[in-house]
């Protein structure tokens, strides 16, 4: 977990409480929405959202499907068009 959420969940009890009783894969799904973030800016707005939004009961980032881990559906053309862009990146 990065350091920064591992922060802001420890300075929310209610947060916390919530993000212990979601699934791993759900855990991951708001891990990857943080670190998916191209901006600083909105890397410490989701940061600051994600203790506030479990303890408001939400369990995943709202209409976010850019995980590439969830195995229960399909990635997004989206979303495979960035996957493809990276990896061309990398060679």
């Amino acid at each position: 977990m990065p350091a920064d959420l591992r922060k802001a969940l420890l300075g929310n009890t209610e947060g916390l409480a919530a993000w212990q009783d979601i699934t791993p894969l759900a855990r991951n799904e708001w891990i990857c929405w943080v670190e998916g973030a191209k901006l600083i800016e909105t890397r410490q707005r989701r940061v600051e959202r994600v203790p506030t939004e479990l303890a408001e009961g939400k369990r995943r980032p709202c209409c976010w499907i850019g995980c590439i881990h969830r195995t229960d559906k399909a990635i997004s053309p989206s979303v495979q068009w960035v996957l493809n862009k990276q990896a061309k990146l990398k060679k």
